[in-house]
């Protein structure tokens, strides 16, 4: 596996060996080992999640405050603009953000460690989304940061003057200014 820096160091792009030949493909989606070796982190993962999303539905920005997960994302089928949002305000990228596109053909997975908020872009029909995490969901502890915020700027990559499909929930996302946040 190679482990690729982001703009936001503490956020890393996976790239998975790929053997493919006339039968198809074979890859190594999780190897704990391995990833504490190639990344130098010692996780537990506790929970393993799976959502399919229609092309233009956006997922997020999520986190939990009194339990904060850390989560390795990766897509099974289609593509998706992943995001996410450093909101430890110890850290001097507070409020920074960065994004990648993930898809089913490279098999590139995004480790986004507790202290960020996640959320991603379906960009194609039947985006399925599959990701670890390092602690149980606490519906109680879930909050949700605004996905258009201004203060953040993030070019969600939707067509001129096309909407989102969103939840409830996203819809009455807080804005950073507003947001609870880490210490």
């Amino acid at each position: 596996m190679r482990v690729v820096a982001t703009a936001l160091p503490e956020v890393l792009r996976l790239e998975p060996v790929v053997y493919q030949d006339a039968r198809g493909l074979f890859l190594e989606s999780y190897h704990q080992a391995r990833f504490r070796e190639a990344t130098g982190l010692v996780l537990d993962f506790v929970q393993d999640n799976h959502s399919r999303s229609a092309p233009t539905v956006l997922r997020g920005l999520h986190y939990q405050l009194g339990r904060p997960q850390g989560k390795l994302i990766r897509v099974l089928r289609g593509r998706i603009y992943d995001v996410a949002v450093d909101l430890r305000r110890s850290s001097p990228r507070f409020g920074q953000w960065v994004a990648e596109t993930l898809d089913a053909e490279q098999h590139h997975q995004l480790w986004i460690p507790p202290g960020f908020a996640h959320g991603f872009l379906a960009l194609a029909e039947g985006a399925e989304v599959a990701y670890k995490t390092t602690d149980y969901y606490a519906p109680a502890e879930e909050r949700t940061l605004l996905w258009n915020d201004p203060a953040l700027g993030i070019p969600w990559p939707l067509a001129p003057g096309q909407a989102p499909l969103l939840s409830a929930k996203d819809e009455r996302g807080q804005p950073l200014s507003a947001a609870e946040t880490y210490p």
